[in-house]
């Protein structure tokens, strides 16, 4: 019963995450996860990829009830997500192939490392914390950075926000736009993340609670109350100045950095 009632909570903090900072699950959910499903001592040896596998499931409804929500509110921009989606979903199919070649514990050090960067590149390079002059997405960016996007945000989980929020931030955009991007730039990392993984963790993977790598007794949870967060921060939680935005969305990744480290 404590178990159930820390997985609503967990779920729950990801649906507010969802909205507040364009995570559809992935930042909550993998360290969550890996350490639930570690502690546990079942399928030894595997908790790190279970927890990227269900945190992509997650985010397939997190991010698209998010994306729902924002397009009513008037907050998503087409020019942020099309044509960088497109190329988002080419590297998702080979991000979750990658993955399965890895040692669960190579996946858990390249999260370390990945977030690592993430948030030194948002503190001590110019254009995140103070948002410069608005600029289009460069061919450059388009035909590398989104199928590198797509390849990282599957391989460990994470949908690609940390990736997509600095990207459109570096270019001008207010943090509410690059937020509500976020998520539906997540959606073809979650489906093609999650098929892959039920298809890789097939064979792999014993008990009826699991679809592939996905755990389907953390993933029903997890979703039920990921949808009440969102539709909590929609309704209750406060606009926030776009600098403070900023700010707490570096602070919250070092807080989900210790989390994984530890």
């Amino acid at each position: 019963m404590i178990e159930m009632l820390v997985i609503l909570g967990a779920g729950f903090i990801t649906g507010i995450t969802t909205i507040l900072f364009g995570f559809g699950g992935g930042f909550v959910v993998v360290p969550f996860v890996y350490h639930l499903v570690a502690s546990s001592g079942e399928q030894s040896g595997q908790a790190m990829h279970v927890a990227v596998a269900t945190s992509t499931a997650v985010m397939i409804l997190n991010a698209g009830y998010a994306t729902f929500t924002n397009w009513r509110s008037g907050n998503l921009l087409r020019e942020t997500i099309v044509p960088l989606v497109y190329f988002i979903a080419i590297g998702a199919a080979l991000g979750a192939f990658a993955s399965s070649l890895l040692e669960d514990g190579v996946v858990r050090l390249l999260f370390v490392i990945y977030m690592l960067v993430t948030i030194a590149d948002c503190l001590f390079r110019r254009g995140f914390l103070v948002k410069p002059p608005r600029a289009a997405l460069s061919k450059v960016t388009l035909f590398v950075g989104g199928p590198l996007i797509g390849v990282i945000a599957t391989m460990l989980g994470v949908g690609g926000s940390v990736l997509t929020v600095p990207l459109l931030r570096r270019h001008g955009y207010e943090m509410k736009h690059c937020v509500s991007a976020a998520n539906p730039l997540s959606i073809p990392v979650a489906i093609i993340g999650a098929l892959m993984y039920v298809a890789l963790g097939w064979k792999e993977m014993t008990g009826p609670q699991y679809l592939g790598y996905v755990n389907l007794t953390i993933l029903g949870l997890l979703v039920a109350a990921g949808i009440m967060g969102i539709a909590f921060a929609k309704k209750w939680l406060p606009k926030v100045n776009d600098r403070l935005h900023a700010r707490i969305y570096v602070l919250l990744l070092i807080v989900v950095l210790v989390a994984i480290s530890l």
